[in-house]
């Protein structure tokens, strides 16, 4: 094999100062902290959207959400879909003869078998369709058919469901996405974690989701030493970010009682959160790490974004594309080896929020300059008001 195994994990509303290294010492993750000591660290790289959806198609179509169908999360309207005509980095790495597999979130797609990723490129898939699940009461989702949930938290079972995909794969080559559910709420984390971060004076909704982050780490260092004992882990470009800012906010049925619905927490001074395209809302970091093929230790300041990775991974890793739509994206396999361009290409964020009360925000980043149209209400005019609206 020429190219590596790829393990690609996303967290879900995790923002820059979520991860320990960037926190300031509020949140512990050693695992993440040691994995980004030996990788390449991108500071200037954006998610494919500010909410999860758009984002997320975005990663596995290399083009604008805009394009592919998936332009919110709102699933009940179809609106988290990724088109039928579109093709995913998984069906590019399964054609190429990889084993392919997903684990835990996929919300491109949630109420119809046609949107499974099964159907999109995933040869093995458990997890759950919609944009959350409870982390102690849920149905598993494992390859279409739905498993009762025994008890465990669904952050250990994520971990658990990678690393036996790890070691039935590891003599052949493979692409895994591990689609990790923390900090999203329900804000639900072990207790005996929680504590520590409540003793160390944070309130209790901050607690809670440090302790998810805290608990996701551990499946992360399961993952890693699962990849060294299976013997590929040289081999295998792992990769570590997020789908999209921090959630400032939260829903009053997804947190314990008597905890604040407000999520604000430290966030490294960017502007804006989940839900805005300010830095804070898209700009999200990425862990990489190839030790046979990529620097280490190495940061990296030019302009990456989501739209990138699949022309970037398939490269390489020596894979033909499926499918013939234009891409958005930009192989940056040089880039990550310490060439820069001579110019940062023009990159575009825009997001729609959908009924009951339309809103809408963009952004442009050229080089060091940013242009942002910030998020505004869209008033739909009623019949009376329709004359008055054309005018």
């Amino acid at each position: 094999m020429t190219g590596p195994n790829i393990v690609l994990m996303i967290a879900d509303d995790m923002g820059y100062g979520d991860f320990g290294l960037y926190s300031e010492g509020r949140v512990h993750t050693p695992a993440l902290d040691d994995l980004a000591s030996h990788s390449l660290r991108l500071t200037q790289h954006y998610a494919g959207s500010a909410v999860c959806s758009p984002s997320r198609a975005a990663l596995l179509t290399g083009r604008y959400q805009i394009r592919t169908g998936a332009v919110t999360p709102q699933e009940v309207l179809g609106n988290d879909r990724i088109a039928i005509g579109e093709s995913t980095i998984a069906d590019s790495f399964k054609a190429a003869g990889y084993a392919t597999g997903m684990f835990g979130k996929w919300h491109n797609g949630a109420l119809d078998p046609r949107f499974h990723p099964n159907a999109r490129g995933f040869d093995e898939f458990a997890g759950f369709r919609g944009g959350w699940a409870d982390y102690y009461r849920r149905n598993l989702d494992r390859n279409g058919s739905l498993e009762k949930s025994d008890g465990r938290y669904l952050t250990d079972v994520l971990a658990e469901e990678a690393v036996d995909f790890i070691q039935r794969h590891r003599s052949e080559p493979f692409f895994l996405m591990v689609t990790w559910n923390a900090p999203h709420s329900p804000l639900q984390a072990p207790e005996e974690v929680t504590q520590k971060y409540v003793e160390a004076g944070f309130d209790l909704g901050i607690a809670l989701i440090y302790a998810m982050i805290e608990v996701m780490d551990r499946g992360i260092a399961r993952i890693r030493d699962s990849l060294r004992s299976a013997g590929v882990e040289d081999d295998t470009l792992l990769m570590f970010t997020s789908d999209n800012g921090p959630a400032f906010n939260h829903r009053a049925d997804q947190v314990p009682d008597g905890v604040s619905l407000d999520g604000r927490r430290f966030n490294c001074g960017f502007a804006g959160a989940k839900g805005s395209v300010y830095e804070g809302g898209i700009r999200v970091p990425m862990i990489a790490r190839w030790e046979n093929g990529l620097p280490q230790n190495t940061e990296i300041s030019d302009q990456i974004c989501f739209t990138d990775w699949l022309p970037t991974l398939l490269s390489l890793a020596g894979v033909a594309r499926v499918g013939e739509k234009q891409l958005d994206g930009h192989d940056v396999s040089t880039v990550l080896k310490g060439e820069s361009p001579l110019e940062q290409p023009r990159r575009f964020w825009q997001w729609n929020g959908d009924s009951p009360i339309g809103t809408t925000n963009a952004a442009m980043r050229h080089d060091n300059w940013k242009l942002v149209r910030p998020a505004l209400d869209i008033v739909f005019a009623t019949d009376a008001d329709s004359d008055l609206a054309r005018k």
